[in-house]
């Protein structure tokens, strides 16, 4: 399978590569990965860009077709600046989850460094795109370049019929909202391109029932409807409750135009293709660390890399699986290349060498000798919050000097886990629970709206372990929500085992 090359101007490639040799050495990574490694890859696009193209394409999330935002202008420009001042470093790759699977490496990386970076990207990454069970029930691999380019071109032309200005607002309302646009089941089918033109028109005849609907029952002079509503109505006409906000919004907000609805479904979209990715960082590079380590090292031994080679590869592969210590200047969390090769690594010891405890906590798997095949059915059918829940071991916590700590401002810090059976227990549960994206990002429903008085959107957080949204953002982020409704929104906190209301927060529309 041979990959697609592109490249920008020759006579700025360095000297140690050309496409002569990155061809070697795909074909090589490619004898290994899917030989050896039996790995099932989209076919792969190779692009060779500038660093200058690298912050680009960081500054617009990684794509390469991208609609225009002064979002995007204000990183590029931050992130030139770091960069040029060496305050910040660039990723070797970005790569893309999509068929075929583009990946883009810096002109000026190394030959070792193309090499390492193409079994990363191309290989590693490419196999978790294609067979992770959440990236094939919600992405499209298929149809998102092409859905991209629709977008771009579809604001484009929002821009030049309605003005910048008119754009940016909702744009700059739909980006705030971003995180609360997603479906976190499937409920719905992802996207299909080859239907989106007889798609957009059931779109609108829906939009035009909506709309009829919440406004069949508007006060005439202060009178109420005679026949109002029941909550049981309501919430049956609008499909209530419902968590992504954004596609209540472009179907239900009453005052929104067909082409500020399709823009919400735009950003719908988009927030949806990057969620798979935020529940499987961890286990997304853990799987490309691993696969990059593998092929690595087989082509030192079949005399592809010199040593000189080897050299320069573990310097590199040593500083992304580094793990600083919590106290550590440069601590910021855990790696997720870290953990999720270190339990690449583990479960591969387990399956060919277990010990007694390993048979003790992981029987399923400790001995069987079908590593890799364990390794590509957690691949498969994993999030990183099951990932470890599933396969973290006792090992693995103890090399990683992995403790769990009880921060309360009531009481002094104090260690709840320890190195026993029961500490063990305790850290694999809160290990997970931090890479659990559900229980670390706020369940904000929209639970009713009063279609018989003065319209007002009603949300509800069910709040859990006392965790509250922040004041100030709330109200921001609430000012865009009513922005788009078009009328009162309130956002009420409730306590998830009482129902008592915490805090309540409201914002009018301004427009």
């Amino acid at each position: 399978m041979s990959p697609t090359l592109s490249h920008p101007k020759k006579d700025r490639m360095e000297k140690d590569w050309n496409f002569d040799s990155l061809r070697r050495a795909y074909d090589a990574i490619e004898k290994i990965s899917t030989h050896e490694l039996k790995l099932d890859i989209y076919p792969n696009q190779i692009e060779i860009i500038t660093f200058e193209q690298m912050l680009d394409a960081y500054s617009s999330v990684g794509m390469p077709l991208m609609y225009q935002h002064w979002s995007f202008g204000k990183n590029f420009a931050r992130d030139e600046l770091l960069y040029r001042h060496g305050l910040r470093n660039l990723a070797y790759e970005i790569v893309i989850n999509s068929n075929p699977c583009i990946a883009y490496l810096m002109e000026e990386n190394s030959m070792m460094m193309q090499t390492l970076v193409i079994a990363h990207a191309a290989f590693g990454h490419n196999h978790f795109f294609k067979n992770n069970n959440l990236f094939r029930q919600w992405t499209d691999a298929d149809g998102i370049l092409d859905y991209l380019e629709f977008a771009k071109t579809y604001i484009a032309r929002c821009e030049s019929r309605y003005g910048e200005e008119a754009v940016e607002r909702i744009l700059d309302a739909a980006h705030a909202l971003m995180a609360q646009g997603v479906s976190r089941y499937p409920r719905r089918q992802s996207l299909n391109l080859r239907e989106e033109e007889r798609r957009a028109r059931e779109r609108l005849e829906e939009q035009e029932r909506s709309y009829n609907e919440l406004w069949q029952s508007v006060p005439v002079h202060g009178v109420r409807s005679p026949k109002p509503h029941s909550q049981t109505e309501r919430r049956q006409l609008l499909g209530l409750p419902e968590e992504n906000l954004l596609y209540f919004l472009e179907k239900k907000a009453p005052l929104l135009k067909t082409w500020e609805r399709e823009i919400l479904r735009i950003v719908r979209h988009i927030a949806q293709y990057f969620y798979p990715q935020k529940q499987t960082k961890m286990m997304n590079e853990g799987c490309a660390t691993f696969v990059h380590y593998h092929v690595m090292n087989r082509l030192h031994e079949t005399g592809f890399l010199t040593d000189g080679a080897m050299m320069e590869f573990f310097q590199s592969h040593t500083g992304a699986v580094f793990q600083p210590d919590f106290d550590h200047p440069g601590y910021s969390g855990i790696n997720p290349y870290a953990l999720g090769f270190g339990m690449m690594q583990d479960i591969q010891r387990i399956c060919e060498t277990p010990t007694e405890e390993d048979r003790a906590w992981l029987p399923e798997i400790a001995g069987c000798g079908d590593w890799l095949g364990v390794l590509k059915d957690g691949w498969a059918n994993h999030r990183d919050e099951s990932f470890i829940r599933q396969f973290l071991s006792p090992a693995l916590m103890r090399k990683m000097k992995f403790f769990d700590l009880h921060d309360d401002a009531k009481s002094d810090l104090t260690v709840k886990a320890i190195h026993n059976e029961r500490g063990y227990r305790t850290l694999r549960t809160s290990l997970a629970n931090q890479f659990d994206v559900v229980q670390n990002e706020p369940e904000i429903e929209v639970v009713d709206v009063d279609l018989d008085g003065d319209r007002r959107l009603i949300l509800q957080h069910r709040v859990y372990s006392g965790i509250l949204v922040h004041e100030k953002d709330t109200m921001k982020v609430l000012q865009h929500l009513a922005n788009l409704w078009g009328y009162e929104v309130t956002l009420a906190e409730v306590q998830a085992q009482s129902d008592t209301v915490i805090n309540q927060y409201s914002a009018a529309c301004t427009l």
